[in-house]
């Protein structure tokens, strides 16, 4: 009787070989993993940083009264209900992903592909609140080194560093989390033409949606700690 061997246990020999696969990880779902958490390490770096300002001796602006507004519709009066919308968003388009990937185990190229359509659709949904609210906070004044007025400060009842030090790392950690979501709604549209052409078909695997999957979870999930830091603490 013959044994099938994995090719993830496999040990080849050879120069470039590399031996036994750690863990029995395929290597590029392994790489994903060594650059997710490189990555949030700098995402830990920004809001540890946010952190240490937030609870020095700074006054800080209460975002209760910095982030009521739902733009087009309404200037003030909805407390972080705008955040909320861009919030279940981002979670709504992890959930497609995971069905994106539990499709791509059965190999159902068709459902793949609406998956990650609506995954897609979500990521430019939640670009396009994100442009809106900054284009609102420009608006109103609050922006990248700008100095609020007398009456914004005492409107938002803080001072003028603190203003400043909260428009400054709002912008700088907000746009860096967006740029990570366009990165990935990029990626997504290039998996997307793959599994239309059939790459994966040929392939035998989707595993490269799995890895997608990786990165675009860790996207949501720095989200999380984003919303928290700066829309409710």
């Amino acid at each position: 009787m013959s044994t099938i061997v994995s090719p993830l246990d496999e040990v080849k020999t050879g120069p470039w070989s590399g031996g036994k696969s750690p863990f029995s990880v395929e290597y590029g779902k392994l790489m994903m993993w060594f650059f997710l958490v490189s990555d949030a390490f700098t995402f830990s770096s920004f809001l540890i940083y946010y952190g240490a300002q937030r609870f020095s001796k700074l006054s800080w602006p209460n975002p209760d009264v910095v982030f009521q507004s739902i733009p087009g519709l309404a200037d003030a009066g909805y407390p972080l209900v705008f955040v909320g919308i861009m919030t279940f968003i981002l979670i709504a388009s992890s959930v497609t992903m995971v069905l994106a990937v539990e499709a791509g185990h059965r190999g159902a190229k068709k459902e793949v592909a609406w998956w990650m359509v609506a995954t897609i659709i979500g990521g430019f949904m939640f670009l396009g609140c994100q442009a809106l609210e900054w284009t609102h906070l420009h608006h109103e004044g609050f922006w990248w080194g700008a100095v609020p007025s007398a009456e914004e400060i005492h409107h938002l009842g803080t001072n003028h560093v603190g203003a400043t030090q909260f428009a400054n790392l709002f912008f700088t950690i907000t746009g860096f989390h967006g740029f990570h979501v366009f990165s990935g709604v990029i990626i997504n549209i290039i998996i997307l033409i793959m599994t239309l052409s059939g790459t994966f078909q040929k392939r035998g695997s989707y595993l490269m949606v799995e890895k997608v999957g990786l990165y675009w979870h860790f996207v949501d999930l720095v989200w999380v700690f984003v919303f928290t830091f700066f829309y409710l603490v």
